[in-house]
């Protein structure tokens, strides 16, 4: 069914050619049946692959390699020196290698911007969804292995490496070279800090907070701090209890006070 429905979407969106309102500049090489939709912009060096789809509206900087069979809908925008690989899908409002989020403290609590020189590498097979964000490196890449999936509304911050085929769900943030291992898979609203690592096959349940690195390879973690979800949900039990147990100890409490009087008597 999946393969009839991508034969389907693959005929009715099979436009050609390079439509009157586009730029493309005089230095970019395009391959064959490619498409640019109206008041899209192609920047210098630009390179692009066979069969690639630009829709309207989409913005390419300087140098930007973008490989076969890529399709990128309106809005996109790729910042200047990212490479993105074969048979990507990026979704309406993806921002490719805008600045990471770096700056440093200065005097009288004034901050520095730390220059974001690096760039975004997508591999092949990734699709991306509306309105998400990677951002490029501070130096080398930001990288997005083969076969991830992002959802919409994610944040991706400078130096971090997503692992091969792991799949992240909306609203899910992962902070400044963090390494996310392979076959990984993450809930929506999830928060992972900066500088930690996942390790392969990990699970991570929706909401969680993840403040230290995971090491162990296809755990399932839930909760904020996160921990192992088992651990979780007993855990979670009882603290739907707690305001029970606390009467309970109150009241244990009263009649110890009272037995300690009886005593001193």
């Amino acid at each position: 069914f999946a393969t009839l429905l991508e034969i389907y979407n693959k005929i009715t969106s099979n436009k050609t050619g390079f439509e009157t309102y586009s730029f493309i500049h005089e230095t970019a090489k395009t391959g064959e049946r490619v498409y640019v939709g109206s008041f899209s912009y192609i920047s210098k060096n630009v390179t692009i692959g066979d069969d690639t789809k630009i829709n309207p509206q989409v913005f390419i900087g300087d140098n930007v390699k973008i490989g076969k069979n890529v399709t990128l809908y309106p809005g996109v925008k790729i910042y200047s020196n990212c490479v993105i690989g074969n048979d990507c899908t990026l979704h309406s409002g993806v921002v490719v290698g805008s600045d990471g989020f770096g700056f440093a403290h200065c005097y009288e609590n004034n901050y520095k911007k730390v220059p974001q020189v690096g760039n975004v590498i997508i591999e092949d097979s990734v699709e991306i969804g509306a309105n998400t964000t990677i951002d490029r490196a501070t130096l080398g890449s930001t990288i997005i292995r083969k076969g991830v999936k992002l959802d919409n509304l994610i944040q991706i911050a400078h130096n971090v490496e997503i692992g091969e085929n792991t799949v992240i769900a909306a609203q899910s943030g992962v902070a400044g070279s963090t390494k996310v291992g392979k076959n990984c898979m993450i809930g929506g609203q999830v928060g992972i800090v900066g500088h930690i690592k996942i390790a392969d096959g990990v699970k991570i349940a929706a909401q969680s907070g993840v403040g230290a690195s995971i090491e162990n390879e296809n755990e399932l973690v839930q909760g904020s701090p996160a921990f192992k979800s088992n651990q979780y949900q007993k855990s979670y039990v009882s603290f739907r209890k707690l305001p029970e147990i606390v009467n309970q100890i109150n009241s244990l409490q009263k009649e110890l006070d009272l037995l300690k009087e009886k005593l001193g008597e």
